[in-house]
């Protein structure tokens, strides 16, 4: 992973300005390193393992949340059971398919041309999911039932395509079930947690002999700078999408993905 200090601080800036956004965070690392020619297996691990960094810093933003779950699971109370349970159940379905598939969703990660395209589909369906979703029956995970949670999770494995967005398809997938936009949000951020945990260990596991210390060491900058940005992020989303809903990152999808189709296509 032979690359500047600035290319990995900036590509962590990009990991952790979009990994909570409906936009597609791996599909920008992958249309970055296209650009920059950041390419390569030791690549794709980087633009994996430093999702983590964004996803602990859902920890920290929401630190008292878990925290009142792990004290709630301990003197077994139903709302920190049923939190852990939806939150269990949605990440199953992206466990599973993601380690039958593997290779094959790492494959994916060779061809921007796919990220393009991703990122126009995936915008106009969140166009037509805002338009369509009217009736909110769901305004906490706690009161998610199980099967919604195990739905999202299906949804969540749309994700597994680069650019389709793994918090885009989540949200999306939890509007659908009629789970107020503040929840949706918040719901992803949770469910993101043992998604990306599992992720990053099984693809540095099954990667083991191919990284050095120096792809370690590129690998730390790029997670380290995705923490401290994602947690500027996290809760600034949540505000924004309250008030004005998904549709702005809709229209930024398609105009993205259509100007790195067009780049695409010239180079």
């Amino acid at each position: 992973m032979d690359t500047s200090i600035l290319t990995l601080i900036l590509l962590g800036f990009i990991e952790g300005l979009t990994e909570f956004l409906p936009v597609s965070s791996t599909g920008h690392l992958i249309l970055a390193g296209a650009l920059l020619g950041f390419e390569g297996e030791a690549s794709k691990t980087f633009k994996i393992a430093i999702q983590l960094g964004a996803i602990l810093a859902v920890l920290l933003a929401y630190r008292d949340r878990f925290w009142k779950v792990t004290v709630g699971l301990a003197a077994r109370e139903g709302g920190a059971i049923a939190f852990t349970r939806n939150i269990l159940l949605g990440f199953l379905p992206a466990m599973v398919i993601g380690v039958v598939a593997y290779k094959s969703i790492r494959a994916l990660m060779e061809t921007p041309e796919i990220v393009a395209v991703a990122l126009i589909v995936g915008g106009i369906a969140i166009l037509l999911i805002e338009r369509m979703v009217k009736q909110v029956r769901i305004r906490s995970v706690e009161d998610m039932p199980p099967r919604s949670a195990l739905s999202i999770g299906i949804v969540q494995c749309l994700a597994m395509v680069p650019g389709v967005s793994r918090s885009g398809a989540t949200i999306m997938g939890a509007l659908l079930m009629g789970v107020e936009r503040k929840t949706a949000a918040e719901f992803s951020f949770f469910l993101a947690v043992p998604t990306m945990i599992a992720a990053t260990v099984f693809d540095l596991y099954q990667n083991r002999d191919l990284l050095s210390m120096n792809d370690m060491n590129a690998i730390a900058i790029g997670f380290v700078t995705a923490f401290v940005v994602a947690l500027a992020v996290v809760k600034a989303f949540v505000a924004l999408v309250s008030r004005y809903g998904f549709a702005p990152f809709a229209w930024y999808r398609i105009v993205i993905g259509s100007i790195a189709l067009a780049w695409l296509a010239a180079r």
